[in-house]
């Protein structure tokens, strides 16, 4: 084990710089000048937006807040709080009987989860129009740690253009955060999908942020098991159920699966997007 290391610090203006020219090429690759964010008043949609406004500028960032009756208090008013202090231009549209409606009309009435992922599909349908109607791409907010164990709804949160914190873990957005001197109450308070009443991500996920970044850092290094346990100073059973939750949730990070028939097949090889020099 001598040697091995599992180190989630990053730089935050080196980071910073690195994702604003990914915002930048994608965007005008694309043929778009501005990007649609769902602000959610929480850390990662706040880090999100303000990378993109650092390049794009405020009239090209289009933030929407699209809250339910499930939304906490407490991330109402962050929402405001942030788009305030930041100077940012955000629509707000209230989707509790949009989502009503949905499951009015559903062929089998929707438990808990099953409504959750109506909201996060419901909130994608907005975006995209508005997307649509201004010629923007739709800006993801998930991080590396939701998407590496399938913590988003797919076609939901997940259905966007671009993620472009996709490749820091929640810990690593927690210390870009700070950098970008988002306040403190924000940064600070338990994340939380809001889309039950009482959840929170930790809870749902039985584990700490901290913990599944130290375990899916091991796993993506490939150390052992038995050496993630001793250097993360985790269980065993939570590094295995971790892996699974890797394994399981991998149709989610993937287009739909195709067969290959011809020379080179979309998703599999050949793959988007096509960057030049």
């Amino acid at each position: 084990m001598i040697g091995l290391d599992i180190n989630l610090s990053i730089n935050p203006e080196e980071v910073s710089i690195i994702i604003k020219d990914f915002i930048k090429t994608h965007v005008e690759n694309s043929g778009c000048k501005s990007v649609v964010i769902g602000l959610s008043g929480g850390i990662d949609s706040a880090v999100t937006a303000l990378l993109c406004k650092g390049v794009l500028g405020k009239e090209n960032t289009k933030c929407v807040f699209l809250p339910d009756d499930a939304t906490p208090d407490v991330d109402i008013k962050h929402q405001g709080l942030f788009v305030k202090k930041f100077d940012l231009l955000c629509e707000k549209r209230d989707i509790t009987s949009l989502v009503q409606n949905i499951e009015s009309k559903c062929i089998v009435k929707p438990n808990n989860c099953a409504l959750a992922n109506i909201k996060a599909r419901a909130r994608m349908i907005l975006l995209f129009e508005y997307a649509n109607m201004a010629g923007s791409l739709v800006c993801g907010t998930s991080n590396k740690s939701e998407i590496l164990v399938g913590y988003f709804t797919k076609y939901g949160d997940g259905g966007v253009d671009i993620m472009p914190i996709g490749d820091l873990y929640k810990t690593q957005v927690l210390e870009l955060a700070r950098y970008l001197k988002i306040p403190d109450e924000i940064v600070s308070k338990p994340p939380t999908a809001g889309l039950i009443k009482g959840q929170t991500d930790e809870k749902e996920l039985q584990l700490s942020y901290k913990d599944l970044d130290k375990i899916l850092a091991g796993l993506e290094q490939k150390i052992n098991i038995d050496e993630i346990v001793h250097i993360a100073g985790v269980k065993q059973s939570d590094v295995e159920r971790v892996k699974k939750m890797r394994i399981k949730s991998q149709h989610k990070r993937r287009t739909p699966l195709i067969p290959k028939v011809g020379i080179r097949t979309p998703g599999l090889d050949w793959r988007s997007p096509v960057q030049e020099g």
